[in-house]
């Protein structure tokens, strides 16, 4: 069982499309079924509407799912039951307090945390919410092998450190996606790379928490010519700007089937379903993918 987890922080754009083709081709090809989950807990950049925009452009590629969409928001009660479970302890650190105690460069955008807050005495500041951290042990590890980008044997403490479960009373991303996974069933998990070097933490979660671990399969970003995550400093690549310019699903289906080599270079397809006899996820290839619109 795989699934499709947007998050309702904006548009639809086409690295958000070429992991969620991922994702659903990877489990048709073996005839899994594909959930759809909107990941919508409180976040300061939701964006109203957005969930209603993002599976309407997900319908118009001809994405499918099995069973009605699902939403994290109501999934609360459980990650709240889960949290209390987990030993925690509160952190009023900011971003900067964290950047400022690194003593070396870490992949992705993922901070250390050295523990600060860990045996702190001092009265937290006025007014400010904090951040509950699950305290790790020696014994918590992490390491797994990725299906696609093969073995990470980095611990979720030389990662992350002692990382953030909750913010107040909202479950943290990291708490909230390994549960909604475990109780829906998911198997296979696949998502960009930016996410590797948290999921070592999911997995200490997972251990914690007696949930199997998913089958994970990090794929590489889209990026622009300067190297970056595709934003809109490099054009606008929301599906509905394609689509109000007049562009066929085909075409944008076909131009990211073959940049990810799932299909021969000179073939074309006219849906999701036709990517299905050559597609091999392995496939894909190794580095970022740069985008240019002179590929559709």
């Amino acid at each position: 069982m795989g699934r499709l987890a947007p998050s309702p922080t904006g548009a639809l754009h086409l690295g958000n499309v070429r992991t969620f083709m991922a994702a659903w081709l990877q489990m048709r090809a073996v005839g899994g079924r594909v959930l759809l989950r909107i990941e919508d807990l409180d976040h300061p950049k939701h964006k109203p509407g957005a969930d209603a925009a993002l599976l309407d452009d997900l319908r118009w590629l001809g994405f499918d799912w099995d069973g009605p969409v699902l939403r994290q928001s109501a999934r609360l009660p459980a990650h709240r039951a889960a949290l209390a479970r987990l030993p925690h302890y509160p952190c009023w650190c900011t971003r900067a307090d964290i950047q400022g105690a690194q003593s070396a460069p870490h992949p992705g955008e993922v901070l250390r945390y050295p523990g600060t807050c860990r045996h702190r005495a001092v009265p937290p500041p006025p007014g400010r919410t904090p951040a509950w951290r699950l305290p790790l042990q020696p014994t918590d590890d992490g390491r797994f092998d990725d299906a696609f980008a093969g073995p990470q044997t980095r611990t979720a403490d030389q990662l992350t450190g002692d990382f953030v479960i909750a913010r107040g009373d909202e479950p943290a991303y990291v708490l909230a996606s390994l549960l909604d996974d475990a109780d829906s069933g998911v198997t296979d998990v696949v998502r960009g790379d930016d996410i590797l070097p948290v999921t070592p933490a999911q997995n200490v979660l997972a251990d914690r928490l007696g949930l199997p671990r998913p089958t994970h399969w990090h794929l590489p970003l889209l990026v622009g010519p300067d190297g970056r995550r595709l934003a809109k400093r490099h054009g606008d690549t929301r599906i509905a700007a394609y689509r109000a310019a007049g562009l066929a699903p085909a075409h944008i289906l076909t131009a990211l089937a073959r940049a990810s080599h799932w299909i021969a270079p000179d073939a074309t397809v006219g849906s999701l379903r036709d990517i299905l006899p050559t597609f091999d996820l392995l496939a894909t290839p190794r580095a970022p993918l740069v985008w240019s619109d002179e590929r559709l």
